[in-house]
């Protein structure tokens, strides 16, 4: 039974293999949607976060663009304040939130969320939230149509010369500052708004925090989910078409693109592609289940994703190709790594969403492309909760806690080899994803820990390594 606001009530009564709340789980729900400590070093931490990353961004963005990728400082005392003066000059003039970055940024904004609200999509069916009284929340997993629509579009404004892509390459520091003053408007927007409408939930007490973290767990804007729609149609789609707009711009000054370049363009369609066509997924997950929509989330995925995942598209875009070029061998090795982790990646995901579909009684799967061979486990072993909950032990999930951590991340390695050693910045993604990844899992074990009690202990028995198999 569903109303008008999104919600189901789904019936468990007499369901073969439908998964219920006990009592005792309901008692520990509660207990986790209550704010008990701080994360991120408190206030001040994500104060530190919310001012020093945006500088961060900046910086790398003028290494690569203006200093040949080489990570400039100041020569000495006396230089810091000239030094200082130089990095405004840049930001100033080449990363000015000019009417160009608005009217293109913004534009992708809005038609974004116009194809989330009017596509055909697929009906998917959330897990059920405690805030909610266990009632689930029904998401239109339309992405993907969005995606090819989105693809569409840009194609016939690119031919018919109405908006060149190789125009976003070349605005890129103008198109980052707008992305960061929406990354900023929306975080501190969404708090007030969740304030006003009585909907904040696990709050601090802390303004800085608390906007940091989020106030709403689930806002929505008619029959748009935004949490997701932000996480799904934002970042992916400003970073394939960043890495399209560089390949553009090869071919135009080169009259041909590398196999650098080009393997930037697989590597973000497979990620944008793999969003969307397994959209239906992702209301399973911890972020839509759990993590609130503040500045964390609604910066990351505005700005911080598209604006710092892709540096070694700036490089290739701004530099000559004889400083990144591969022996026939090693694009090989590449191109296999990629496509190897990817299907680890989507395969392991797949496999974690459908078996929770399962418990949610839930049998008959999406079929989009491409669907690759093991993303559902046949007769799949589990570990049933006091709680009430099942922890999947076969699969991929029989190797690892978190084989799809380590996948996604080879696959953010992969993002700054296609560079090689020509600069240390496009690396800086994978070593920010792995320090991300690792502060997460300890966030997730934690929560597991205290959800679970003797049932974790015994789940982590059965699959006793965090990441990578026999090593850790």
């Amino acid at each position: 039974m569903s109303g008008d606001d999104g919600l189901r009530q789904r019936k468990t009564n007499g369901t073969a293999g439908v998964v219920t709340i006990s009592e005792e789980g309901k008692k520990l729900d509660q207990k986790l949607d209550q704010h008990t400590s701080y994360e991120f070093g408190g206030p001040m931490g994500v104060f530190a976060i919310m001012t020093g990353f945006p500088v961060l961004m900046y910086y790398l963005w003028i290494c690569l663009w203006f200093y040949d990728g080489q990570l400039v400082h100041p020569t000495s005392v006396d230089d810091i304040r000239p030094f200082l003066w130089r990095m405004w000059e840049h930001i100033r003039v080449d990363a000015s939130p000019n009417l160009y970055a608005w009217k293109v940024y913004s534009g992708n904004i809005f038609f974004q969320l116009f194809l989330a609200w009017v596509m055909p999509g697929f009906m998917q069916e959330g897990l059920p939230v405690p805030s909610l009284g266990y009632k689930t929340l029904m998401y239109n997993c339309n992405a993907l149509t969005s995606l090819y629509a989105t693809m569409a579009t840009a194609a016939v404004l690119h031919y018919n010369g109405i908006f060149r892509l190789t125009e976003i390459i070349d605005n890129y520091g103008h198109l980052m500052s707008v992305a960061m003053i929406w990354g900023f408007g929306v975080s501190f927007g969404m708090y007030f708004v969740a304030v006003a409408t009585g909907t904040q939930m696990r709050m601090s007490g802390s303004f800085i925090y608390d906007v940091f973290m989020g106030a709403s767990l689930n806002p929505r804007l008619g029959p748009v989910d935004l949490k997701m729609w932000a996480e799904v149609r934002i970042p992916w789609v400003i970073v394939f078409f960043l890495a399209v707009s560089g390949a553009c711009k090869q071919y135009e000054t080169l009259g041909y693109v590398t196999p650098n370049m080009a393997f930037m363009c697989l590597a973000t369609w497979f990620y944008i592609n793999a969003c969307a066509k397994g959209e239906e997924c992702i209301p399973q997950t911890w972020d839509m289940y759990h993590e609130k929509w503040g500045f964390m989330v609604i910066f990351w995925n505005l700005a911080g994703v598209p604006f710092s995942y892709v540096y070694s598209v700036v490089y290739m875009a701004s530099h000559d190709s004889s400083k990144y070029q591969f022996s026939t061998p090693t694009y090989i090795a590449l191109y296999t790594t990629l496509c190897t982790a990817y299907y680890i990646w989507d395969t392991a995901m797949a496999q974690k969403s459908h078996f929770k579909m399962q418990t949610q009684g839930i049998h008959t799967f999406r079929a989009t492309f491409p669907q690759l061979p093991g993303n559902t486990v046949k007769n799949p072993t589990y570990i049933q909760t006091a709680h009430g909950n099942r922890l999947l032990t076969s699969g991929w999930w029989a190797w690892s806690r978190k084989p799809n951590y380590v996948a996604d991340w080879i696959m953010s390695l992969t993002w700054g080899l296609v560079i090689g050693t020509a600069t240390p910045i496009p690396y800086f993604y994978s070593v920010f994803f792995i320090t991300v990844l690792v502060h997460r899992c300890g966030r997730d074990f934690e929560r597991c820990a205290i959800k679970y009690g003797k049932d974790w202990e015994r789940y982590c028995e059965v699959v006793p390594y965090k990441f990578i198999p026999y090593v850790y």
